[in-house]
Parts: C-alpha cells; structure tokens; sequence
C-alpha cells in the first residue's frame, strides 16, 4: 500500500536523562531478568533488547514479570502458557489469586492511597489503612445484598472513591465489576447493565461538570427500575442533594451505612482466568458488547504498564483525566497495585471559571505522572493556557492517550510545561483494557510518534497481503497473545462475535482495526482506524493525518474529514470544522485549510468541500464518529447507524443525516 503520509522523524525530540533512566524500575528490571532469567543479552537501558527479549520468550517475560512483582498467589501455576492460540491461550494455569489482594497489599497504612479532587479545586485523601477498611465493609455489605462469587455489581458513578472502592469490594469477593459515568442516560446505562442481570447497583445522587451540579436521583430510580435482578442497591450521597424515601426496590442502603462498618476482609481467592470486570464498547451500533477481563491478566498487564512502562512506585501520584466508563478509569485505579497514590477527579477538565484547575492540582498534590489526552493539550494550546505558571516540577512524564497525538504539540509541551518532562503518547484499547505502544523511562522520543511496541506485546504492521512491513503503512496486528486479551465476549456462548472481531481478518492473529507505520528506527505512528481510511484513486491516508494538520490552525478547534464511496463510483471527501470563536469559515480561511493539508498532508486528499459545523459527535469517551457518520452521509438511516445513548451530542446525528439525504438528491459533483 501506498502512502503520501510524511517521512517519520530521524533525530528524537527527547532523549531520557541517562542517570534517570539507569535508577528507573524498567532498568531495574532489566537488570533483575538478565541475572534470574536467562535474559543476558539484555542491558539495563536497552529497550529494544529488552522488548526483542520479551517478545521471543513470552514465557520468560511473563514469569520474570510475576517473581519480579512478586505476585502472591494462594496455589501455584502449573506452567506460563499453556496453550499459545489465539482466541484462547491458556496463561498460568492451576494459580488462584485476587486482584484487589494485589491493590491493597502495597499501601503504606498511613500514606494516602486515593486523593479524591474535583473541579472547584476541593479534595481529601483516603490512607492505606483507611481504603482496606472501607473495601472491608463495602464488601460485607455486597455480601449481606445476596452477591457471591460470579454475581455481578455495577456502578453509576462519577470519578469518585466511592466507585474505586466498590470495585475493589465486589473483586474481593470474586463477583464481577462494571461501572459507567452519569451523563450516561438511564436507557444507556441499562443497554450495559441490563446485560449482565445484575444482582447490586451502586449509584450516586449526582455530579459536577463545568461549574454545575447535575441531579441523577431520577436518572438513578429509572435505572434501577430498568434492573429486574437487582436485590438491592447502594445509594450515595456524593453532591448533598437528599435521596427519596421511595423510589428504589429491594433493599436500600446508604453508602454512609455500607461503608463504615467493622469488618475483616476475607478475600476470595480465584482461578488466574476468573473474570474480574466488564467493560464495554462504545456501543455506536446496537448494544454496547461486554468485554470481559480476568484477575490475572489485568493483574500482570496493569503492572507492566503502570510499573515498568510509567516508571510508578511508592511515593509517586498519578492523576489522569478519565471518566468511569472509559478504560483508563480501569488502568488508574491499578495504579494502587504499584502502592503509588492514585487521584479521582469529579469535573471537566477545563471548566470555564478554571480552566488549568488540571496543572493547578498537580502543582498542589506533587503528581508525578500526568495524564491527559491529545485534545486536551490542544484546548490549553489555543486557551493561552501556561502551565508554568504552577510548581510542575514533581511531574516526569506526561501520559496522553484516545487519539494520536499532534507532531505540533511536543514543543508546546516542551516549552510551556517543562524541557525535562517525558511526553508519552500511548496506543491501546479497551478490547485489552492497556495499550500496545507506547513510552518507557528508557526510551528518546520522536515528535508525533509512540516510541516503541510495549513490552510483551507482538506488534506488527501487515500489509494486505499479510506481510509485516516497516517504514510502511499497515494494519495493527498483534501475533502472539496478551494476558489481557478479553477471556470472552459477554452473551456470545460459542465465541463467534469475539472471533469475528478480532481475528476474522487473519486467523489467528489479532488485528485491531488501526492504520499504523513501525518505522525502521523502532517507533510507531497511528495513522487512525482502519475502517476509516480515506482512500481517493488508490492513494490511502489515515484520516488523523489530516485532522493533525487542520487543528494546528488556530481558527479551527476541531477537524473530522470523511472519505466517502458514493453509488455511481465516485468518491466525495467533505471536512468538517468547528471554528474557534469569533472565526468565520470565509474564502481566505478555506484556502489557508486547503494549502495546510496540500503541504502538510497530501495534495490527493485537499477535501472536495469545508464545511463549519457547531460541534462533532463523539463517543462517551471522546473518539470521534468517524464512521458512523460515513455510513450517514451516504444515506443510510440513523436508527441503523447510531445508538444515541453511545453519543456525546445525540442532536448532531439529525445535522449529518439530513446532509446525507440532501446529498443523495443532489448531482454528482465530486472529485
């Protein structure tokens, strides 16, 4: 395949501390996998020997992983991997373990373990000691309430330590998690939950977001009443506002009962593959699917990534902005594995009145690795926004993930953040609940790519025929497995959705459905989904190519380019923009869009029209609808296209249908 993408970078953008990099965990481990196991070729600031390492001999990764981290299990593995295939490799089998043993082992009794924050810049902290007895009692709660092991817990609940705890509560047990944020409606939320026939609901009575309370007590009974299997439900008050005597059937207990009782944690120990949580999909189309993750893999996973990769220990602080139903929620609370001190944040991420109250309470709490995504950073970019301004000098590493991140904004890092901090753009999914490329202490990094597959992980880019390429565009694949590759698909007994999902392209082989270039020198660079791809006369660009390009402008505060096959051959490429304020989309502006992307991007994909728009749908998590909105554009109906719970913004599918249907009346006029 060819591409017109621009040649990747030869010289980094950042090269680590040398001295930084031998006292890191990812150096210490090398060091400790060449003494113990068999790993000699490997030196301490060696990524790339130590990857090649990992990779070839997944096995001894894997089990240097578990003795490094010094996993407690209650029976011991008969082997690693017993069974190599993908779907279903068989990890260390014959072990019992439990994630939230692992959480709360590692917290010293009196340091903070969680520091609550929201948006108004108000917080309090959660001690070791503090957390173990609140999960206790939470715990024997869920226990009163019928759960039991396999039963399922879910929870709506902002970012909050509430949800943090009961997860690890409903995990002790060996019963299954799941959680989604409140600006989910009630119907959304049960589109999950009602899945998994739920036997507890958690649920708050509210949420901030941008200055504002939002009241979700009704939004709470309505779930509820949406969950016929529930025997009871746990209410808390996280807003001040007063619950209803009536209203909630079953059981009903207060969060301020449920959580301060005397209880002893009695932890249930589980099989290495016993599920642990369900996370779903974004759910665009149809019911969201459940992907379930076992103890184990997200065990062993969560503490490469967060302990190896993002250097975290004892005495660090991770704040990253996330909502409760996208993974990363999932990935932060394992931050506790580390016996690291982990930040919820309840709020916007830049709220009006605010808006670096972020870097603000990073400053205040000493964070250590900062987390953020890309359009995050270009919001702060084009709001003027120093983040200097504050004490950022305990922060290391800037984690930013959900879209590729722009070439344009590591100098803005650099030079309005700090010279010496490590920007880290990350690569993954919820599918695997962690990511497939990214950064490490030992690692330079190059303007606008990821520095190198993660370790453990068997990343390759297959041309169509199948073949790895390097400097070229492919497909993201992964061929071997991950202990965290999903255990099952929920409700899809014999495997088949799960297999077509990941594995229909190439049997045996995961592809993920991402455009992705590993170049010669080891990085990676994501080019968007696959299935999104803008495609004119045979030449194939990621669409993030573009949106890369458009959003440096600073008239533009956002970009979402479509490659659309009409029905008489053709081919129309509309982009769509939503303007800063006080920009018009005038003449003189479209020329500048069109000149960027001939000169920046490729002089085949100048789009055939630029249209403003007030906003782009995207979902609950933040990714924008590309190909839901294709499939509109090309006149198909939007009950087949979209499930509105799933949108951020459901009034926008109404705006690219009706400009779908009054493009199929109009003559052809593309490009």
């Amino acid at each position: 395949m060819t591409t017109p993408h621009p040649t990747p970078c030869s010289a980094p953008f950042f090269t680590p501390d040398p001295k930084t990099a031998v006292r890191s965990r990812i150096a210490d481990f090398a060091r400790w996998a060449s003494r113990h196991q068999g790993a000699e070729c490997v030196e301490a600031v060696d990524y790339e020997a130590l990857y090649r390492w990992s990779v070839a001999d997944l096995e001894g990764f894997w089990e240097a992983v578990w003795q490094y981290f010094d996993i407690d299990a209650t029976t011991p593995y008969e082997r690693v991997l017993a069974e190599e295939t993908m779907p279903g490799a068989r990890w260390f089998p014959g072990a019992t373990l439990n994630y939230a043993h692992h959480a709360l082992r590692n917290l010293h009794p009196d340091a903070p373990a969680i520091t609550a924050l929201d948006e108004t810049g108000a917080g309090y902290e959660i001690t070791g000691r503090q957390l173990r007895a609140q999960v206790a009692s939470v715990a024997a709660t869920l226990r009163d309430l019928g759960v039991g092991k396999g039963d399922r817990v879910v929870g709506y609940l902002p970012n909050t330590p509430h949800a943090v705890i009961a997860f690890l509560a409903t995990a002790s047990l060996g019963a299954l998690w799941s959680v989604c944020g409140q600006d989910y409606a009630p119907e959304a939320a049960a589109d999950r939950f009602a899945q998994l026939e739920p036997t507890v609901l958690i649920s708050a009575n509210g949420y901030l977001f941008n200055g504002t309370t939002h009241d979700r007590r009704t939004a709470s009974h309505e779930l509820a009443a949406a969950l016929p299997t529930l025997r009871g439900t746990v209410l808390v008050d996280h807003v001040g506002l007063t619950w209803p005597a009536e209203g909630h059937a079953g059981l009903v207990v207060p969060w301020e009962e449920a959580a301060t009782r005397t209880e002893y944690l009695a932890i249930t120990p589980v099989p290495f593959d016993h599920p642990l949580w369900v996370v779903f999909s974004s759910g665009t189309t149809g019911l969201p699917k459940g992907i379930v993750h076992g103890h184990g893999g997200v065990l062993l996973e969560h503490l490469k990534t967060l302990g190896l990769h993002s250097d975290l220990g004892v005495g660090d602080r991770l704040l990253w902005y996330t909502t409760t139903h996208w993974m990363m929620w999932n990935l932060v609370v394992s931050t506790l594995l580390t016996g690291a001190t982990t930040c919820t944040y309840d709020g916007s991420p830049a709220p009006q009145a605010r808006p670096d109250i972020l870097w603000e309470l990073a400053a205040r709490h000493k964070v250590t690795v900062f987390g953020t995504s890309p359009q995050y950073l270009l919001a702060m970019a084009k709001l003027g926004i120093r983040p200097c301004a504050h004490d950022l000098s305990a922060i290391r590493v800037i984690g930013c993930t959900g879209s590729a991140l722009p070439a344009s904004t590591y100098p803005w890092v650099r030079d309005h953040v700090g010279s010496d901090i490590q920007l880290a753009s990350t690569s993954g999914g919820t599918d695997v609940v962690s990511g497939f490329a990214g950064s490490a202490a030992t690692t330079p990094v190059w303007a606008g790519e990821l520095s190198a597959p993660n370790l453990g992980v068997a990343l390759a880019a297959y041309d169509t025929e199948g073949t790895p390429v390097r400097d070229q565009v492919g497909e993201l694949v992964v061929t071997r497995p991950m202990p965290s590759m999903p255990l099952y698909f929920w409700n899809d007994p014999d495997g088949s959705r799960y297999r077509d999902a990941y594995f229909g392209a190439y049997p045996g082989v995961w592809r993920h459905g991402d455009w992705i270039t590993h170049t010669s020198h080891g990085s990676v660079i994501v080019h968007g989904r696959s299935d999104a791809t803008l495609n004119r006369n045979g030449v194939r660009l990621g669409s993030a190519d573009i949106h890369d390009i458009v959003e440096r402008l600073p008239e533009i505060s956002e970009a979402l380019v479509i490659g659309a096959e009409e029905p008489d051959g053709g081919y129309w490429m509309p982009l769509f923009v939503v303007l800063a304020d006080g920009t018009v989309l005038d003449d003189a502006l479209r020329d500048r869009i069109r000149h960027a992307i001939r000169t920046g991007a490729s002089p085949r994909h100048v789009p055939d029209e630029i249209l403003a728009v007030p906003a782009l749908p995207h979902t609950r998590t933040g990714k924008k609808l590309e190909v839901p909105v294709k499939r509109l554009l090309q006149g198909a109906a939007a009950e087949q296209v979209l499930n509105p719970g799933a949108v951020d913004n459901p009034a926008l599918i109404a705006y690219f249908a009706r400009l779908g249907a009054e493009r199929s009346k109009r003559p052809t006029d593309h490009t």
